[in-house]
Parts: C-alpha cells; structure tokens; sequence
C-alpha cells in the first residue's frame, strides 16, 4: 500500500502503460482520476473516469479544478497521454507536426501548469513524465515524436526546479520506455518485432506493467531523494 490516502491523477490511462499504472496505482491504495479520450470501462470504489482531450486547456483546467474540490489536492500526476504520426520529414505534413506536438509537449503543459505549483503550494507531489527511447536516440520517420519526448526532458528539468524552488518537496521525473508491448506494437509485424528485441541486450520486448512499477517507484515515497532524472527502461537498447 505505497500510495495509501494519495490521490492521483493519469493521463492516457484507457491503454497500454497508462492502464496498467492505473490498476497498480489502485493496488496500492491511491484513489485515481483515470483521464483519456477514449472510453474507460473499468469500476473500482477508489476509480474516477475522466473524458479528456490533454490539448485542450479549458477542459485541463476544468479537470484539475474537479480533481481539488472534490478530494482535497493531488499528490501524483502521471503524463503519460501521447499519439505518434510518423512520416519521413520529407514528407511530413504540418498537420502531423502540430498534433504530435499538441498531445505529447502541449498537453503536458496543458496539466502541470495547475497541479505542479498546487503540489508546491501543498508542500508535496510527484511529477512523473513519460518520455521515450526515441527522445534520447532519435528514430528514422518519427522527428515530430522525437522533438516532443527530448522536450519532455527539458520541462523535467525545468519543473524540478520551478516547483521545489521554495522547499516543497515536489519531485518531477521522466521514464522512458524502449521497446514495449502496447497496442502500437502490436500492428508490427513479428519479423519487424524481432529486429527490435535483437536490438536490446536482454534479447526481449518490455511489458506495460514493467514500465508501470518504474513509475510506482516514483510515485511513492521510496523515490523521495530522487527528482529531475530520466528513467530509462529499455532492456538494454542499444543503437
């Protein structure tokens, strides 16, 4: 029971890592806002679903409004909302750049703005950024991708600062997955998915729930010394 009595709120929780973070949080004993645009059917006594689009900043407002009267203050926020629209930069539309950079920079931004100086103001909070393999090394056709995971390093860096600037103990982290078994991976081929897990030196893909006990880990208070750090769990990739 790590996370008993903390309220926490995840984005992108209808799949993949989001999900799985969503249902380990639960165990663990905090109640969850599980926020994404796509439908969350699953009831728990300590689960609230959300509908919400990260790209848009009155909604995001409105949630975090929600989310504080309702039960008092935040105490983890997990960003973990992102899309992919891949393309050779040749061939990129202005339409694939902006969106990619509205759900996976933007609608960071979009959350952190209310909760990060709310967990400053409340003394306490833990910040955790889903980030990706690809912002540190760079992928052949995902340059929009790219741009936003290395931006979210940046902001890590930033809020660590900003948010404990005064003494509040407000911890603000990144993880980045390499290669993991979400519903992305799994329109790949298997000779392609091969190649992938050739290129880590455990010789496997990662599961979403590998990636959710990173983020646990963050979340608790076991992870109370670490703050503006990238987290990398990739199995070892190597370029």
């Amino acid at each position: 029971m790590r996370l008993q009595g903390k309220v926490a709120l995840i984005t992108g929780a209808a799949a993949g890592i989001g999900r799985q973070t969503a249902e380990l949080f639960l165990k663990e004993g905090a109640t969850v806002i599980a926020c994404d645009m796509a439908p969350i059917i699953d009831a728990h006594e300590r689960l609230e679903v959300c509908e919400l689009n990260v790209t848009d900043p009155a909604k995001c407002t409105e949630v975090f409004q929600h989310a504080v009267e309702k039960y008092g203050q935040i105490d983890v926020l997990v960003n973990n909302a992102g899309i992919t629209r891949d393309a050779m930069t040749a061939k990129m539309t202005d339409e694939q750049w902006d969106d990619v950079m509205s759900v996976n920079l933007k609608g960071v931004f979009n959350l952190t703005r209310h909760i990060g100086p709310h967990m400053a103001e409340i003394g306490a909070g833990s910040i955790i950024n889903i980030a990706s393999v690809v912002g540190e090394f760079g992928n052949i056709g995902q340059a929009n991708y790219a741009a936003t995971k290395a931006g979210v390093y940046g902001v890590t860096k930033s809020w660590a600062k900003e948010f404990a600037r005064k003494g509040a103990a407000v911890r603000v982290n990144a993880v980045s997955p390499g290669y993991i078994m979400t519903d992305i991976l799994k329109t790949v081929s298997e000779e392609l998915l091969g190649k992938f897990a050739k290129q880590t030196m455990l010789g496997r893909l990662g599961e979403p729930e590998e990636i959710a006990k990173v983020i646990l880990f963050l979340a608790s208070d076991e992870a109370s010394y670490i703050t503006g750090q990238n987290i990398s769990v990739n199995g070892g990739m190597r370029l």
